[in-house]
Formats: C-alpha cells, sequence, structure tokens
C-alpha cells in the first residue's frame, strides 16, 4: 500500500490500483454522510479529482494517486457511506483505476513514511 500526502492510498494488484482515503483522513473528517465515487470508463489524471467524500464536518475531494481508467466506483458506499469510517483502508475503497503508468507509484509514500509525514502534521 502506498500514500499521498492528500491522504488518498493506493493498493496495486496487477495493473488495476485500488484507491481510498486514509484511515487518519477518515478520522479527521469524522462521520461520513455521502460519498460520491466514479463512474466507471472515466479517464483520470494523476493529481485530478475524481471522488467526492462528505461528513458531517466537511465535504471534500479525493485525488486521483496515480493516472488511468477507472474500471469500477464503489457502489457500496452510495447506501451505507460509513464504510469509509469503519474499514477505510479496505472495505471502504473508493474506486478501481487500471493504470497506465506504474512507475507513478514509486514517487507515493510506504506506510512507514506516510506514518513519519503524519508525525511532522
Amino acid at each position: 500500500m502506498r500514500f499521498t500526502k492528500d491522504h488518498e492510498w493506493v493498493r496495486l494488484d496487477g495493473d488495476v490500483a485500488t484507491v481510498g482515503i486514509s484511515k487518519h483522513a477518515a478520522e479527521a473528517l469524522g462521520d461520513v454522510v455521502f460519498v460520491e465515487t466514479p463512474e466507471a470508463g472515466k479517464t483520470v489524471s494523476k493529481g485530478d479529482s475524481f471522488a467526492v467524500v462528505e461528513s458531517v464536518k466537511a465535504a471534500s475531494d479525493v485525488y486521483a494517486p496515480v493516472s488511468g481508467e477507472v474500471i469500477e466506483g464503489n457502489a457500496a458506499l452510495a447506501s451505507a457511506p460509513e464504510t469509509v469510517n469503519a474499514d477505510p483502508e479496505g472495505d471502504g475503497w473508493f474506486a478501481k483505476i487500471r493504470v497506465s503508468d506504474a512507475s507513478q507509484l514509486d514517487a507515493l509514500m510506504d506506510r512507514a513514511a506516510y506514518d513519519a509525514f503524519l508525525a511532522t502534521l
């Protein structure tokens, strides 16, 4: 699993990246009440806003940590947005993206580097 400074995570399986928000981000947001995930077929570029998460505190964009084509949005979050709080780095994923350039993951942080980054906030 890799992380961005915007608190997204990405897990690569072959050429498909599963993307979500980190536990830290989910805790900072508080109770998630709405999630808008991208439609399959949407092309995203690294850094693009591709999803929205709303909590009782705030609405936030979720940014693509890699470029590629969305092959699946997590439709289950529409009826159960609280899954993002319950399991942000598991069942609370936002989208699966067929990665167009796997080398983009090299610029992301591993868990140890992300934890060190969080300690500076």
